[in-house]
């Protein structure tokens, strides 16, 4: 790869996962694809967005890039690192936020939290310190670092738990729903500390259900429905390609019901 062609830092081909399926009785049926044959690059500090409803697979391949589960098929590689012969070099390389994780210790402060997971992640005593005081800042937590994690709301827990998966300073985010189940103040906060880490150069890996959410975040987004790539482009481009949308205003929900009933 050339300087104006870099190496993609994440990318699928052919990337399959099927899960065994059984009948009430216990009977085998037929397999569940959950991810079906997706390819895709993602350009070193991108945000690509995985847009579909809730079981169209978006979960499946962020663990399939977390080395959380293994594909049946094909290929997922992080920054050149194979996510099934080479998980822990991927790891190294990844942060990852999961839909609903709100994973924090309650009994510890923030600061202790995010302390505890610099001793996990073998960053010394010094500068784990630093990192963990910044990144408080950076969250909106300075003001609160040194209270329970117990006393705080949901969203000041997500935005914990986000410090808490930059904390190793990767260079791939996995973020799945990060704002799920917050009120709208608490999302606005997690947004903009997703285009913050975007300004440091930071490649976000971003699902959603969230149609102004992929708009507002992301470069591009990939449309996926029933564990298949429907569509990969930005937003703008994916408008725009909705046949009879003249004269009217369209949304980044009329191109995935478009799209999807193609499909049908």
């Amino acid at each position: 790869m050339t300087p104006e062609h870099p190496a993609p830092a994440v990318s699928l081909r052919c990337l399959t996962k099927r899960f065994p399926a059984r009948t009430r009785d216990g009977a085998a049926a037929s397999q569940v694809v959950a991810v079906d044959r997706a390819t895709l690059d993602v350009a070193p500090g991108e945000c690509l967005g995985l847009l579909g409803p809730n079981g169209a697979g978006k979960t499946t391949t962020i663990l399939l890039l977390s080395t959380l589960l293994a594909p049946t098929e094909g290929t997922a590689l992080v920054e050149g690192y194979d996510v099934r012969l080479q998980p822990q070099t991927v790891r190294r390389r990844i942060g990852v936020l999961l839909a609903g994780d709100r994973a924090v210790y309650r009994r510890l402060t923030g600061r202790e939290n995010l302390l505890y997971f610099a001793e996990l992640y073998g960053i010394p005593g010094a500068e784990a310190r630093a990192r963990a005081a910044a990144l408080l800042e950076l969250v909106g937590l300075a003001e609160r670092a040194d209270d329970l994690a117990g006393r705080y709301s949901s969203g000041m827990c997500v935005r914990l738990a986000l410090a808490r998966t930059v904390l190793h300073n990767p260079s791939v985010l996995l973020l799945d729903e990060p704002t799920l189940g917050l009120d709208p103040h608490g999302a606005r906060l997690v947004r903009e500390l997703i285009l913050s880490l975007r300004r440091e150069g930071k490649t976000v890996l971003l699902a959603t259900h969230d149609m102004a959410e992929a708009e507002g975040l992301c470069d591009r987004v990939a449309v996926i429905d029933r564990g298949r790539l429907l569509a990969v482009d930005s937003p703008a481009r994916l408008k725009a390609a909705v046949h009879g949308a003249e004269g009217r205003s369209v949304t980044l929900e009329d191109v995935f019901f478009a799209l999807t009933r193609r499909q049908q």
